[in-house]
């Protein structure tokens, strides 16, 4: 690629300013680690759904999409589309209580709703398990992006890619803390959204593909473009959208879709002023995230069906990168390649701060958790707020150093990625209902990540790559019998129920006096700790019956999950051409965003 001088500039001049910033806010940044990794818990809202959306804007996921675009169509994004329902339940339900909660991470959220030695079993090797390996994982695909990235824009190494980029994010990461990224996330995304709307104008309007209207039309592109599956074909309906829409949304973890709020979302929440800002910052990083910022992606993605109909054409075109990196998610960064210069070197910036923002962000979410739940209140609790600080700097670097390296021996963002949900598939449930259900306890949490990693592990592969039963395909998917690869999902959900359900009614409950101070603390829907209140009236501690506005939350989870989609597929339809279809549902997002309006006004009256 023949990158100009004034491509160079811009790049350089966007990696001035995130390391400016960082310098800037190092001090203030640096004085204790409630301001090292919470900033001091006086976020507004739109600073923090910037920094979410941006968080969640990776390297990777741009050739997420684009593998999921030309391996399964659009409809294939309801594999993430789901999610939403999720995230409006955060929005509606649970950010208000994470944010009464007042804990420095979602980890030492385990010793305020449970007791005991589980619990501080929970709070320590969950911290470690997420914060560090977990984490770790998460950070190397999106190194592995930047490495597919760095390969077919600049013919860099894998190794180069990851020497250059590391050092930068580590720097500015260990100096600038949580207030740094934050700030630098709002540039990083506004920057990395031009981008992405530029590379969609100029790749749809590509002689080869000849503008919107022709590349609608392409027999290439037709069969990918439905933002549903086919209804008649239950082979693809059922993987693509049922099983998403029935199962994956409540009963799946996942970095930033955690359901019941969680991670960096759940940073976020916790740094926020007051509920209100909580809850205005999840909502708009739910409509930024679902309904706005995928499509560029996704016609980037349909284009590059012309341009490169297959991974071998991909193959032909770029002969420099290495045989087990190719892969479908290579397209989005070959697309690139016939960018105009200034508009090259923005997109590079673009690319370049959307992996900065991620990386930056799981840094101090990772460093977070080891410092503020396992070496503080493990290791050392009489430690100094410097040593804490320190501490977490110091993991900082050692969690880039075992990303990068693990990122040189990945191959493919979306394997990993069906891998992660499928890992986590069965926890979701009871991190919904832990709030509002006072009979779960610590052994119930334990159970469901524990069997939830080996049915998991089960279904896939073993660590040596050979198949414990049935069949293993290319993939290193196993087969039992005649079970259809689609099963496997809901099956390790019901096995990992079933159970979580089995050692919660099988040992004690959490003493009452934790619960009692829990149910005090949060004021959730007292429905579910009707049996805590009424054993706490009997002595001189007495709960009060809590007014609920559980139903009215509910209820605008739904219309803010129908609002969202109408928004998403009234875009979809715009770009397809279908303007009346695109009409409709724009009045219909009209209908529904009034209606959300008013519910949260009667919502509103109860969290201020």
């Amino acid at each position: 690629m023949n990158i100009s001088t004034l491509d160079w500039a811009i790049i350089g001049s966007f990696f001035f300013i995130v390391l400016a910033i960082g310098i800037w806010v190092s001090k203030t940044s640096g004085k204790n680690t409630s301001e090292f990794f919470l900033s001091g818990k006086s976020m507004p809202w739109w600073l923090l759904g910037f920094s979410m959306v941006a968080t969640t804007f990776a390297a990777d996921t741009p050739l997420l999409v684009t593998d999921i675009v030309r391996s399964n169509g659009v409809s294939g994004n309801w594999v993430w589309w789901a999610f939403l329902i999720t995230g409006m339940l955060t929005v509606f339900v649970y950010a208000k209580l994470w944010r009464r909660s007042n804990v420095n991470t979602d980890m030492e959220f385990y010793e305020l709703r449970y007791g005991g030695k589980p619990a501080q079993f929970l709070r320590g090797f969950r911290s470690i398990y997420l914060g560090l390996v977990f984490n770790i994982i998460v950070m190397s695909v999106v190194t592995l992006a930047a490495i597919k990235i760095g390969g077919i824009m600049l013919g860099l190494t894998p190794m180069q890619v990851v020497l250059s980029t590391s050092i930068v994010i580590v720097i500015f990461s260990s100096i600038g803390g949580f207030k740094g990224v934050v700030y630098t996330d709002f540039i990083l995304f506004s920057i990395a959204m031009v981008g992405a709307f530029g590379a969609a104008y100029y790749a749809v309007n590509l002689p080869e593909v000849g503008g919107l209207r022709k590349l609608m039309s392409n027999d290439l592109v037709l069969s990918k473009t439905p933002m549903l599956p086919d209804f008649n074909n239950m082979n693809t309906l059922i993987p693509l959208l049922i099983i998403p829409l029935a199962v994956q949304w409540w009963s799946a973890w996942y970095p930033g879709a955690e359901p019941g709020g969680g991670g960096y979302i759940a940073q976020r929440m916790l740094a926020a002023k007051d509920e209100n800002h909580a809850i205005g910052a999840t909502f708009f990083f739910n409509i930024m995230h679902y309904a706005i910022r995928p499509w560029p992606w996704i016609l980037v993605a349909l284009a590059s069906l012309v341009v490169f109909p297959d991974i071998q054409s991909l193959a032909e075109a770029f002969p420099n990168i290495p045989v087990d990196k190719l892969g479908h998610d290579m397209a989005y960064p070959a697309m690139l390649n016939y960018l105009p210069h200034g508009l090259l070197g923005l997109v590079l910036a673009s690319l370049m701060a959307a992996y900065m923002s991620t990386i930056s962000t799981h840094l101090n979410w990772g460093a977070s958790y080891v410092v503020n739940d396992f070496y503080g209140r493990f290791l050392k609790k009489n430690a100094s707020e410097k040593e804490l600080v320190t501490v977490g700097r110091l993991t900082t670097i050692i969690m880039m150093f075992l990303s990068a390296w693990l990122a040189l021996n990945l191959q493919n963002v979306l394997e990993i990625f069906n891998f992660v949900i499928l890992f986590g598939a069965g926890t979701g449930l009871l991190f919904i209902l832990r709030w509002f259900w006072w009979r779960i306890n610590a052994w119930s949490e334990i159970t469901a990540m524990f069997v939830s990693g080996i049915v998991s592990v089960f279904f896939n592969r073993s660590a040596l790559g050979h198949s414990w039963f049935g069949y293993t395909d290319p993939m290193g998917i196993v087969h039992v019998g005649s079970m259809e690869a689609w099963m496997k999902f809901p099956l390790v959900v019901l096995v990992t129920t079933i159970a979580w359900l089995l050692v919660t009614f099988l040992t004690q409950p959490e003493d009452q006096t934790v619960l009692a101070n829990f149910y005090r603390k949060i004021q959730p829907a007292p429905t579910g700790w009707k049996k805590v209140i009424a054993k706490a009236n009997l002595t001189d501690h007495k709960l009060p019956m809590n007014k609920s506005n559980l139903p009215q939350g509910i209820f605008a989870t739904l219309l803010g999950t129908f609002l969202v989609y109408a928004i998403l597929f009234a875009i979809g339809n715009f770009l397809y051409g279908n303007y009346g279809t695109a009409v409709m549902l724009s009045i219909a997002a009209a209908i529904l965003g009034y209606g959300l309006i008013v519910v949260w006004r009667e919502i509103r009256k109860d969290v201020l």
